[in-house]
């Protein structure tokens, strides 16, 4: 979470996890959107600082950044994650999310998700560059989408398994 409070780096170099990456420009987006793949087949979608959707291999959502707030899978549920500093200590403020809570932030991550779907089967994008090189992780990502059901389930832990 500590790496979201300034401002985004290099997520191309330094996304290791990802074992297999790479960085688009998709035309009316601003920020480039970064996505890849961790060994276990488990997915991640960075659409520029603020906002980060990430899966487990069965294609459930984990864990998700948007907005300041980290969001995490907790037995079939998503809680939010606020951090709250003082003086002299930093607390996360916990928050288990409403149903409808839960729903509204999952349809919106299957938006995002669908208009890059949507770049990525026109090739209405541009490659920035991909970790390894060659390995046309755009292909993989797009099977990955078509696959994105109407409506996401949310994972019983944070793990990437």
């Amino acid at each position: 979470m500590s790496r979201h409070e300034s401002e985004r780096e290099d997520l191309l170099r330094e996304a290791t996890a990802l074992v297999e990456r790479a960085e688009v420009r998709v035309p009316g987006r601003n920020e480039p959107i970064v996505f890849g793949f961790r060994t276990s087949g488990s997915a991640s979608f960075f659409f520029g600082a603020e906002r980060v959707y990430q899966f487990n291999s069965a294609g459930e959502f984990r864990r998700g950044y948007i907005g300041g707030l980290l969001y995490k899978a907790e037995r079939g549920q998503l809680i939010s994650l606020r951090r709250q500093r003082s003086e002299t200590e930093v607390v996360l403020l916990r928050h288990e999310l409403l149903p409808d809570e839960a729903d509204a932030l999952l349809a919106t991550a299957r938006s995002h998700l669908v208009h890059l779907n949507e770049a990525l089967s026109t090739g209405n994008f541009t490659i920035i560059g991909e970790v390894p090189q060659g390995s046309d992780v755009a292909r993989r990502v797009k099977q990955w989408l078509a696959n994105l059901p109407t409506k996401i389930s949310v994972a019983k832990t944070a793990n990437a398994r």
